[in-house]
């Protein structure tokens, strides 16, 4: 079998599927369509399905001409039908991989999709999961449930292995085609063959471990890693603030050291569909071995509260004005989780404007980037525009996300007061109503 998906992959024979159309998904099939492979792309969602096969785009990160083309030419469509497993040789789930709201791993869409493949399942496909998730899930969860429905057994009828997505949405230099990829397969030959799939694919470095639980862990580590280094700068911004020193001038005096220190940054929170996920994954995993992950859990924790932290700070500044935080109108900018980017996925600034409304604030927020968003069942729509009568009618700006295309020097000369949880606004010379976090 392995000799045997070796030479269809040289050969560009192998047909692909991928399942999920999201942020991971849809750049992948892109790139597996680009270099030859005929792909199929997986959603329940028809509205998604519909763009994919009329050629319009999404997806920040996938260029409009490269998916319009390759489904005119036939390298590239989609569907909601799961019988497209049949039709395939190489399978990568990309499904979302959230928390329940018990803050603990919601596999749901995973399971349902292998369910769905072991349906149609045939001899000598390849099938590797994406989704971030705990260490193990691949071969705990997703084997059994393959060889069991399919009646195929891993590793003699079918490959099975795991490779973490590396996707950092509005990332200028990295994108999905140069971003080096980890591979761990279920036995020597799988992982052999998944990254020898990945090779004829991707420009990056393809980097074989040896196994799938070692593929999950890394990433985890590589998130954990942000989160729990973002929480102490977290920490010690705060206790910076007590003490009336910069945190901001701090790091950029410490990351003048060439060795020993890499730059993180404060914040109201963090954001994304990675970092503030995983170590939920992993200090959920760990209890299953009675074990706490004391330091992980510490990070989670003062993260988690950066957003009440801000509205704490928004409370005092209000205060210098003889206001009160219920009533008063603020403008908060920028709802994405990061800049320059349309993606708002668990995004603190949709929880620092939560935490306004819970003190009846009078909220309402600008964002280019994110016209409107849906939390908690509701939809909120941006304002239309940001000009000097507009920030007039505002006791309070808070700046939530470091958007290149705001005018900070106007916000600055027609704002009462703000906070600038971002630091985007340093060059501004005149700071008598700026405050940074």
């Amino acid at each position: 079998m392995k000799e045997k998906l070796l030479k269809k992959i040289e050969a560009k024979e192998v047909k692909v599927g991928v399942v999920g159309l999201g942020y991971v998904g849809l750049p992948l099939a892109v790139e597996k369509a680009k270099a030859g492979f005929k792909t199929i792309g997986f959603d329940v969602q028809k509205s998604k399905v519909q763009q994919v096969n009329k050629g319009e785009n999404y997806i920040g990160d996938v260029v409009d001409k490269d998916l319009f083309d390759l489904v005119k030419k036939g390298m590239l469509k989609a569907t909601t039908d799961f019988s497209f497993v049949a039709d395939v040789d190489f399978i990568a789930i990309c499904v979302p991989t959230p928390l329940d709201i018990h803050q603990q791993p919601d596999i749901s869409y995973v399971k349902s999709s292998v369910k769905e493949i072991a349906k149609y399942l045939k001899p000598e496909t390849i099938v590797v999961l994406e989704s971030t998730t705990y260490p193990g899930t691949t071969e705990e969860l997703i084997m059994p449930i393959l060889e069991q429905d399919s009646c195929l057994k891993c590793g003699k009828d079918f490959y099975l292995g795991f490779s973490p997505e590396r996707v950092d949405p509005g990332n200028i230099i990295y994108k999905t085609k140069n971003t080096p990829k980890v591979v761990g397969g279920v036995g020597k030959d799988a992982t052999e063959v998944i990254a020898a799939m990945y090779r004829a694919v991707l420009e990056g470095e393809v980097y074989e471990v040896s196994s799938p639980a070692i593929a999950e862990m890394e990433k985890i580590l590589e998130n954990t890693y942000r989160n729990i280094n973002i929480g102490l700068i977290n920490e010690l911004t705060m206790l910076c603030h007590e003490m009336n020193i910069s945190m901001w001038e701090v790091i950029d005096a410490a990351k003048t050291k060439p060795y020993g220190f890499q730059a993180f940054y404060p914040g109201p929170g963090l954001g994304g569909h990675c970092i503030p996920l995983d170590p939920y994954y992993l200090s959920w995993k760990a209890r299953e071995y009675g074990f706490h992950t004391s330091m992980i859990e510490s990070s989670m924790m003062i993260n988690d509260k950066m957003p009440k932290y801000c509205v704490e700070r928004a409370s005092k500044l209000l205060n210098q004005q003889r206001k009160a935080l219920k009533a008063s109108k603020i403008l908060v900018v920028g709802v994405s989780y990061k800049q320059d980017i349309d993606d708002y996925r668990e995004s603190p600034a949709l929880r620092v404007i939560e935490e306004l409304k819970k003190e009846e604030a009078d909220v309402s927020y600008f964002d280019p980037w994110v016209p409107e968003y849906k939390y908690h069942g509701n939809k909120y729509y941006s304002i239309k525009e940001i000009t000097p009568s507009v920030l007039e009618r505002y006791d309070l700006i808070m700046i939530t996300a470091a958007h290149s295309n705001v005018d900070y020097a106007m916000i600055q000369e027609n704002g009462k007061m703000i906070l600038d949880t971002k630091n985007v606004m340093k060059n501004i010379t005149k700071r008598e109503n700026i405050e940074t976090l």
